[in-house]
This record gives C-alpha cells, sequence and structure tokens, in this order.
C-alpha cells in the first residue's frame, strides 16, 4: 500500500488556462476510433430499407429473391421483426415511434424504415437493399405547411406551450410605436461529419451498443424500455462521436441492430448514409411567428407578442419552441407567448442546436431591430432600456444577466458609436455596407449525474463519468476541472467517458452536459482529496469515491440562469447580383466561469459561423409531390463553408455568480442565438429593405432590390 497526503497547491490552476485536447493526437492520427470503425469478430451488416411514398400501405415486400442473392443474411420487416414497447415515457418523454421499426404496416412519411436487409459485407446489405421491391398502397399526402393552417394547435414541449398577461389590444392601442411582423425560417438539419452508426452484439446475455450518441445513459434507458430488458444487462459506449447537434439520441438504426443482432445472435452493424438521415436522424422545423411590439414614446415595451407555429409528424409530437426567448429577454405590462405545431405527413423534427432560441431570436431581434428604428432609438439603447429586473413570465430573479456588459464591450470593440443609423449610405465600390446587432440568451441547467474519481498508488487519478463528448472539448475540460478540484497538474489525471458502466450522467445537450459533469467530478474528487489528506493508505486497486449531485441540484434556489450575449456583424450586399457577404462579426458572452478558453472560443465562433449559415444558406426545401426532399445531401442542402466565413471574434466577460457552487453556465449553444439576426439586421442597415424570411438568397436580395415584397 501507498500513503498519499495532500498539500497547498504548489501550480497554478488549470482551470481558466488554454488547453489543446487530450485526445487531439489521436483523433487527427487516426487512432480515435469512431462507431462505425470498431472492429468486431463476425461482424454483419444491416442496410435500411426506406420507404418510397409519403403515406399508406405496405401491401408486399418482395424478400425471397433479395434472400438468395450473395452474403445475405436475413431480412427483417413488419411480418418478422421482434416486437417492441412503446408505451413507457423516457428521459425527454414519450419515445418517437420512428424508433419502433418494423411493428406495423402503416407509412406516414416518404423515408419511413420498412426493412433492414442483413449481409456479410456492406456492400453486399446495400446492394440487396436497393434491390428490394416493395409494393405500396399510396394514400394522399400532406407536406405543406404555413402559418395560417386552421388546425395548428398549442402543444407543451419542455415549456409551456401559451403564456400571457396583460391586455394586448390596450397596450398596442395605446402604444406611440407599433410593429407587427411575420418572419419565417425553414427546415433546417444537423449534417454532424460522422454519420449516425451502431453495433450490436450479445455477449454472455448481455448487450452491448457501440454507438454514436449523446449520452450513453440515455440509450440504455431507451433501450431497456423498447425492448423490455433487465438495466444490468444492456451496456452502451460511445467513446468518440464526430458531431452530434441534437440529432444524437435513440433512432431507428440502433433499434434495427439490436434486432438484428438478437435475430442472427451475431455482431450486427448499421451506418446511415447522409441521404438517410435527413429522414432519420431529426430536424429542425420550419417555423413562422408573428411579433407584435408596442412602445411608449421612450421605447419601453408596453406590448409584447411572440407567437409561432412549426410541424410536427403525424406520429410524434415535437414542438420547436421559438416563442420561449421572448419569455427570458423582455418583458412588458402586456406580454403573450405560444408555440403551436401543425401534423404533416413529414418526418418528426428533434432538438436542433439552441432549439427554439435560434429560429425565435431571429424573429424577435429582428422586431427589435424595427422597432428601434421606428422609434429612432439606437438598437442597443433599444434592448438596454427594456432589461427586466426580473423573469417576464416566471417572476423569478436573474442569477445574473450581464447583458448590458456583453453590449458595452462589444459596441466599443465593433466601433459601434461611428455607426451612421442611417440605412443604404456606406459603399466599397459595388458593395452596399452595413452593420447589424442582436441579443443571446441560452438557459444555464443543470441535471443530476454521478461520476467516480479513483486515486492510485502511483500519484495518478482516473476519472470515469458517462459524459459525451461530441466535439466540443469535454474530456479536456473535465480533466482541468478534475485537476483543480484535486489539487494536482492535469498530466497526472485521465478521464474516462462514453460508457454506461461508469452510472448514470446527464447528456451533452441543452449546453448543461459541462456543468452538470463538473458539479459531479468536482463532489467526488472533493471528497477523495479529504480522504487522503487524512493520510488513507492505497491499494494496488486503488481508492474510489463516488458522487451523485442529485440532492445537491435539487436545493438549487430557483432563479432564471442564463448566459448572455451581444452578436455584431458587418456585411457587403452587391444588389446587382443580390449576393450577401459577411465582413466580420464579433460576438461578446456572459457565460460563467470559462474551464479552457481555446475549446470554449472554438464552441463559440462555431455557432456564430452556423448563425451564418442559417441566415444565408441553410434551407431543406419538400417536393410537393412526393413529400420528399429536393437535393437531400450536401450538395443540394447548403452549409457555410470556408469562402463564406469571414474575421469571425468571440470573447467574454467576467460572469460569476457567488452563488453558484458551480460557477459553469454553458456555451455549447448561445453562441447561434442572435447570430443570424444580426446579419440581417446588417443587410437592413446596408440597403434599406427588410428581410424577414431566412435564408436571405440572392434572389430575395434582387426581388427586393427590384420594389418586389419580401419571399
Amino acid at each position: 500500500m501507498t500513503t498519499v497526503t495532500t498539500g497547498t497547491r504548489t501550480h497554478a490552476p488549470s482551470v481558466g488556462t488554454a488547453r489543446t485536447r487530450v485526445e487531439g493526437r489521436d483523433k487527427v492520427t487516426g487512432a480515435a476510433r469512431y462507431a462505425g470503425e470498431v472492429p468486431f469478430a463476425d461482424l454483419a451488416h444491416g442496410w435500411l430499407v426506406l420507404s418510397t411514398v409519403a403515406r399508406g400501405r405496405i401491401r408486399a415486400l418482395d424478400t425471397d429473391a433479395v434472400l438468395g442473392m450473395p452474403g445475405v443474411l436475413a431480412v427483417l420487416d413488419h411480418r418478422n421483426a421482434p416486437r417492441v414497447e412503446t408505451d413507457y415515457t423516457g428521459m425527454l418523454g414519450r419515445p418517437d415511434p420512428t424508433c419502433a421499426v418494423f411493428q406495423h404496416d402503416r407509412v406516414p412519411h416518404l423515408g419511413w424504415p420498412v426493412a433492414l436487409v442483413v449481409a456479410e459485407t456492406s456492400e453486399q446489405a446495400r446492394e440487396a437493399a436497393e434491390s428490394l421491391v416493395v409494393h405500396y398502397e399510396q394514400e394522399p399526402h400532406d407536406t405543406d405547411f404555413t402559418g395560417e393552417r386552421a388546425d395548428a394547435h398549442p402543444v407543451d414541449g419542455h415549456m409551456p406551450a401559451v403564456t400571457g398577461k396583460g391586455d394586448l389590444d390596450a397596450a398596442l392601442a395605446s402604444s406611440a410605436a407599433v410593429l407587427d411582423a411575420e418572419y419565417t425560417t425553414p427546415e433546417e438539419h444537423h449534417n454532424p461529419m460522422e454519420p449516425h452508426a451502431a453495433t450490436a452484439r450479445w455477449d454472455g446475455g448481455r448487450l452491448e451498443v457501440i454507438d454514436s450518441n449523446q449520452g450513453a445513459t440515455w440509450v440504455v434507458g431507451e433501450l431497456v424500455k423498447l425492448f423490455s430488458l433487465d438495466p444490468a444487462s444492456v451496456r452502451v459506449r460511445s467513446e468518440h462521436v464526430g458531431g452530434g447537434f441534437g440529432s444524437k439520441g435513440l433512432r431507428a438504426h440502433q433499434v434495427a441492430a439490436v434486432m438484428a443482432a438478437t435475430v442472427l445472435q451475431r455482431p450486427v452493424r448499421v451506418v446511415l448514409t447522409r441521404r438517410q438521415m435527413f429522414s432519420l436522424a431529426g430536424y429542425r422545423s420550419p417555423t413562422v411567428q408573428r411579433v407584435r411590439l408596442g412602445a411608449d414614446a421612450d421605447g419601453r415595451l408596453r406590448a409584447l407578442e411572440h407567437r409561432s407555429v412549426s410541424v410536427t409528424s403525424t406520429v410524434h409530437e415535437f414542438v420547436e419552441p421559438s416563442a420561449g426567448v421572448a419569455r427570458v429577454m423582455y418583458d412588458a405590462d402586456a406580454h403573450h407567448t405560444a408555440n403551436r405545431v401543425v401534423r404533416l405527413d413529414v418526418p418528426t423534427p428533434t432538438w436542433m442546436r439552441a432549439p427554439g432560441e435560434a429560429p425565435g431570436s431571429f424573429a424577435l431581434e429582428a422586431a427589435l431591430d424595427e422597432l428601434a428604428e421606428r422609434c429612432g432609438i439606437d438598437p442597443i439603447e433599444l434592448r438596454l432600456r427594456n432589461e427586466p429586473d426580473k423573469g417576464p413570465v416566471s417572476g423569478l430573479p436573474f442569477a445574473g444577466r450581464n447583458l448590458a456588459a456583453c453590449f458595452r464591450e462589444g459596441a466599443r470593440r465593433f466601433g459601434w458609436a461611428d455607426r451612421d443609423p442611417r440605412p443604404g449610405l456606406r459603399r466599397d465600390g459595388r458593395w452596399l455596407l452595413g452593420t447589424g446587432t442582436a441579443a443571446a440568451s441560452f438557459p444555464a441547467g443543470a441535471a443530476p449525474s454521478t461520476a467516480a474519481v479513483t486515486a492510485h498508488p502511483d500519484g495518478t487519478y482516473t476519472v470515469r463519468i458517462s459524459a459525451a463528448d461530441i466535439g466540443t472539448g469535454a474530456r479536456t475540460a473535465l480533466t482541468l476541472v478534475a485537476a483543480d478540484a484535486l489539487r494536482v497538474p492535469p498530466e497526472r489525471v485521465r478521464v474516462r467517458i462514453g460508457d454506461s458502466d461508469f452510472g448514470p450522467a446527464m447528456i451533452a445537450g441543452g449546453s448543461m452536459g459541462t456543468r452538470s459533469w463538473s458539479w459531479a467530478v468536482t463532489a467526488a474528487a472533493g471528497e477523495l482529496r479529504e480522504r487522503l489528506a487524512l493520510g488513507a493508505e492505497i491499494p494496488a486497486e486503488g481508492i474510489t469515491v463516488r458522487s451523485d449531485t442529485t440532492a445537491a441540484i435539487g436545493a438549487l434556489a430557483p432563479a432564471e440562469r442564463h448566459s448572455f450575449g451581444a452578436q455584431f456583424a458587418e456585411v457587403a450586399v452587391d444588389t446587382a447580383t443580390g449576393e450577401v457577404r459577411v465582413r466580420r462579426m464579433l460576438g461578446v458572452f456572459a457565460a460563467g466561469r470559462i474551464v479552457n478558453p481555446l475549446t470554449a472560443r472554438n464552441q463559440l465562433r462555431g455557432g456564430m459561423i452556423w448563425g451564418i449559415s442559417m441566415a444565408l444558406h441553410e434551407e431543406a426545401v419538400r417536393d410537393r409531390a412526393s413529400g420528399g426532399h429536393i437535393g437531400a445531401d450536401l450538395a443540394g442542402y447548403h452549409v457555410a463553408t470556408h469562402a463564406d466565413v469571414p474575421h469571425i471574434e468571440a470573447d467574454w466577460i467576467d460572469d460569476s455568480d457567488p452563488n453558484d457552487p458551480v460557477g459553469i453556465k454553458g456555451i455549447g449553444e448561445i453562441g447561434i442565438v442572435g447570430a443570424a439576426a444580426a446579419v440581417a439586421n446588417a443587410v437592413w442597415h446596408a440597403t434599406g429593405v427588410r428581410h424577414r424570411s431566412l435564408p436571405i438568397r440572392p434572389d430575395r436580395v434582387l426581388s427586393a432590390a427590384a420594389g418586389a415584397p419580401d419571399a
């Protein structure tokens, strides 16, 4: 045995220092294996067959010919697939029935999974899947989305569908300045670099799934309920994830892989193609949002209404809560918000980076910019005059709201004071130049998590937690947090993540991961350090302390906890070609304690770049005749590339909360919030024309320049 004592720290704190990723070398050399790369003996490959009609029934599948093709092992469909249970509530609510594959002959949308072909090789499985003939009884489908549909209805998601106080009509009637405008955003898709992939196998009566997901224990919980299994008999591992953005929870490919592995009693891997991901990985719903604002002569809001309509499927209700952002950002005597959905014959939408806040902030922050123009008040000043002192809807105090400081610092660095507020005046050759700004916010929550920290006789430590690093640098952040909690250099800490056997922990989502995991790691490390300080002897197997933050999080005083930010953009617009170029962006954020400035800045800049993509490029279009996408790939679905990304700065201000035991707020999503609005507001400043529909395509710029209504 070895005795280890801990004393006063002799090295500088690790949290707050810029550190390269601890797994960076493995990733750039190919040593890091992703879900579709982990080798297994006797591995079989599954290929999903998706419906080619948007609504109807499966009349027949010609499987005999396919089963005779080289290498084909099985074809699973609604006639022979294992039965699953869907009458349950999981971590995020009721399961989307799309995950419960092959349970009936109904087809509710184009791209619905109708069969899985399993073969010895991926190539054989694909060829056989593409050869499978499926006969349908086709029915008329409806994929047309508008904001005027009578069947739109309110849906509670992770927030109430409708909130309201005060007499809206009276407040609008008595306002000196009134705005009533409609804003639209299109269907958008996640498209992480790593496609969705899963391998399932049974080993000694235990199901093991190697997956690309945002929470190993989350996927375990869903599989346990779907297949009626003992939780101890399921293990999910997800060591490296090449992006998720909300799409990597439980999906059809994991369930299909488990079914096939159960039937064949050998490992089966299912990988989605990029085109299949457009149907099976979720997406951000299009929205139609109406914003009505009324202000007095000084620009102070008397009335605020934010109503949003989004799309859901006919089999599962999911709401894009775009109106929720108004419940935090601005108050008024009459304050009304509502989130409604329309059921269509389309796949179910899902969480996508800053769900609700990203499209909602475009509408709300563009509307604030329009109101500022009508009031003759600087857009920043208008926002500062409408800073609430408590939650506009909740009535709870803010646990820190440093938005004003973000605006002041951002305005100084961006040169906002030199801006002529009149639009269409600045030129650079053929380019019209303009600048715009917008506010940003995103909740800073925490969820119960467990962690284990082990002290080894050689003076090193191992941290085990079921966290998921989806490209954010979570491993590195947790290494720094653990090192400070243990009062040792980071080189003496090894962090292991992505394994459900490590116990329950928060998923990588809602900008809650690092905050939740750090809390659990700090608690375990602190208790371990205290035990070692008392002279505890370390046996060969080490000393392990486990934490559970359930009670601590439950004891938090109710408050409005958010990260905040101020976005600034400068654009150049060529009204002869319709081209819009973002020249520079600046984001200044108040996001609590920054663990690793290097990866934090990457996250914030990444969100801002996505905001450029949202403002100018991204738009999934559905064909009315087929009900499917036009160009369901990265050739047809445009995203911002290197040529579209200008000089982008992201920075932060001090944002400490003495009453917060962790101090971390989360930065994964706030970077995108308000970014599209800042770009759109800059386009108005350049041209004098408002664009209320995203993306701001060249044809829309040309139409506006010709005097046509914005499309």
